[in-house]
């Protein structure tokens, strides 16, 4: 252990290895001082092991390693040792009344970290009381997080998500997998357990997703859990790599994932653009009542909330699928509170219907309109919304985070909509090809010259100045000059994406017009795919071209006089 502090590092390059405390505040520093080796120090913490009368123990090496975030300030050495200290008498491994405690050494090789080494023996003989060592850890660090002015985090409730291990994320490394089996299959069940009526719904959902399911069934005949497993995924021994429910995550055990059905919800397929509408009522009227019955009510109102954000992921619009699903994602903590949750409730209900509604009509449809889409994903947006207030109401403050970061992607999502909506709906300003000018009597500049400053002050003026000073600004001039290398008048562009929705309420003009360009040119690069043209067939400054271009080199078509089209003949040549 001691080698890999003081070396190199294995991913992370170690920088000045050197130790900022220890037990005993005279001892020396093998990385400063040449009476000290790694190998003196290591005996030194072991000798209370080879001292014990009993039988040693297998694994003595008690390892913790104390890390800040990048947005925290750098800790000093003092500082540092002071939370060591703290941290070793909170964890029983060194108290502050005690002389007789296990040795410890804690070393820096990092501006944000460091590692605390000890030996799980004391040196009067006798074993350490580690019990709840990890919680009472956690309590020195809030108080040092408040001391400090660090990044407040929340003490564990036991409903953050499961994480890969590093075996996992390492075989999928290997295997060349963007994520590990652990998370597909976490994705996976979570979405078919979102939209599933019974247990045979689930289980048929889980199949069709391409999953491999083993049912445990009791001796009465009766599924009491469930274990799923990707195709191709191994151990050594070449067997199945099954997963249970419950090892997935907390709310994915077959008993959790059966209160989703317990209350079935009456629903008919109905048109896919009917279906928008209707989850888009029904959401509407759930933010107002979601947490209106309590703790537990609103522990089962977010938890259908959750899954509704599952169900539009998968049947959402292409263009903003991935925001929807990292939405999803994101939201996935906010979805679980730290209480027991209640089946009633009339949000819990109201979630429940729009997530089947547009699980049996649109996804039953196969496709999804991004027109249709736009108003349930604004209602979406305000569910998320009252569920932060809820959560913030609660004290849940990871739960509330959490349902932020969902906020503002499904925010985004909503602008990319609206952009795209808007590409379809524009008709470009015809334009005379020799002497286009400004308002202000001024020529343009030849395409890529023009200055986007002045493009922004004649599409949205009442916000130019906010846009301008915006840290989002040079990412929406990004977008403004490809719009104009597309073929396009920025200005006109601009402003038509700016009157889609209002922006009086947005805390970003900048970023939100950025969004909506992002839609806007998404839509176009759609629409030129599908008639086999370029993405834009409007020159800079010039008139709209209609028809295919002609190709370098080949002569020009004969045009014909009107009303000649019928007149037939072979050509004549000289």
């Amino acid at each position: 252990m001691l080698h890999y502090l003081y070396g190199p590092g294995k991913r992370d390059e170690h920088v000045d290895p050197h130790l900022v405390a220890a037990w005993d505040p005279h001892i020396e520093d093998p990385a400063r001082s040449p009476g000290m080796a790694l190998t003196d120090l290591a005996l030194i913490l072991d000798a209370p092991v080879h001292a014990l009368l009993g039988k040693r123990p297998a694994k003595h090496v008690y390892h913790v390693a104390v890390r800040n975030p990048p947005e925290d300030r750098q800790l000093t050495d003092q500082e540092w040792a002071r939370v060591a200290r703290e941290l070793m008498h909170a964890a029983g491994i060194d108290p502050h009344d005690d002389d007789q405690g296990c040795r410890w050494v804690a070393v820096r090789h990092a501006d944000d970290h460091i590692h605390i080494v000890a030996t799980v023996a004391r040196q009067d003989g006798r074993q350490p009381n580690l019990r709840q060592d990890i919680v009472r850890m956690h309590d020195v660090a809030r108080r040092f997080e408040v001391e400090f002015g660090l990044r407040r985090l929340t003490h564990g409730d036991k409903t953050a998500r499961k994480w890969s291990k590093t075996g996992e994320a390492e075989k999928a490394t290997r295997r060349g997998l963007q994520e590990t089996a652990r998370e597909t299959l976490q994705r996976a069940v979570r979405a078919a357990a979102a939209a599933a009526t019974s247990d045979a719904d689930f289980f048929a959902r889980l199949g069709a997703a391409g999953v491999r399911v083993q049912q445990r069934i009791a001796p009465d005949g009766n599924v009491t859990g469930y274990s799923v497993a990707l195709p191709g995924d191994r151990d050594g021994r070449q067997q199945p790599v099954w997963f249970s429910g419950s090892r997935l995550a907390a709310d994915l055990s077959l008993p959790r994932v059966r209160e989703r059905w317990q209350k079935a919800a009456a629903v008919r397929p109905i048109a896919p653009a009917e279906a928008w509408k209707v989850a888009e009522t029904k959401v509407r009227q759930a933010a107002v009542h979601l947490g209106a019955g309590g703790l537990h009510q609103g522990a089962g109102d977010v938890a259908a909330l959750g899954d509704l954000v599952v169900v539009a992921a998968v049947i959402s619009p292409r263009m903003v699928r991935d925001q929807i699903r990292d939405a999803a994602r994101e939201y996935e903590r906010a979805s679980r509170a730290p209480a027991a949750r209640s089946l009633e409730g009339q949000a819990r209900e109201l979630y429940r219907e729009s997530a089947q509604v547009l699980s049996r009509s649109v996804a039953a449809a196969g496709r999804s309109d991004a027109a249709a889409a736009l108003g349930f994903l604004l209602a979406l947006v305000t569910a998320v919304e009252a569920s932060r207030r809820w959560h913030e109401a609660q004290e849940h403050r990871s739960q509330a985070h959490a349902a932020g970061r969902a906020g503002r992607l499904l925010r985004e999502a909503v602008e990319v909509t609206a952009g795209a909506a808007a590409a379809r709906e524009f008709t470009p300003r015809q334009r005379r090809a020799t002497a286009a000018r400004t308002r202000t009597g001024q020529r343009l500049a030849a395409a890529g010259e023009r200055p986007m400053a002045g493009v922004v002050q004649q599409a949205v003026p009442s916000h130019a100045r906010a846009v301008l000073a915006d840290p989002a600004w040079p990412a929406l001039r990004t977008r403004l000059a490809q719009i104009e290398r597309d073929g396009e008048d920025p200005a006109d562009v601009l402003a038509a994406v700016a009157a889609r929705r209002e922006l009086g309420t947005a805390d970003s003009v900048a970023e939100v017009l950025t969004w909506r360009l992002d839609g806007w040119r998404k839509q176009r690069g759609a629409a030129a795919a599908g008639t086999g043209k370029s993405p834009s067939t409007t020159p800079a400054g010039g008139a709209r071209r209609t028809g295919p271009a002609r190709k370098a080199g080949a002569p020009a078509p004969t045009r014909r006089p009107p009303g000649d089209e019928q007149r037939k003949g072979p050509k004549r040549t000289r």
